[in-house]
């Protein structure tokens, strides 16, 4: 899971397993295997460095998860 930000700044958490791609257009837009779209403040590096972490953290083991209450989860 990954939190992000959308152009509202609202915070949301994304499950980065179900990415198909991410593209600069000139925004951040995140397509889902679902077909799903949605527009994000981070940059394309951003979001891989975010997904790039959270499965570094999976494989150490490391998956403490601190939730904002006010983030919003998609799966």
């Amino acid at each position: 899971m990954i939190r992000l930000t959308r152009f509202d700044g609202s915070n949301f958490v994304l499950n980065s397993e179900i990415i198909q791609y991410v593209e600069a257009a000139p925004d951040t837009i995140i397509t889902l295997v679902t077909r799903d779209k949605t527009m994000v403040r981070e940059t394309v590096e951003e979001v891989i460095d975010k997904v790039i972490e959270f499965k570094q953290r999976i494989f150490r083991g490391d998956l403490e998860f601190k939730r904002d209450p006010d983030d919003e989860i998609i799966e």
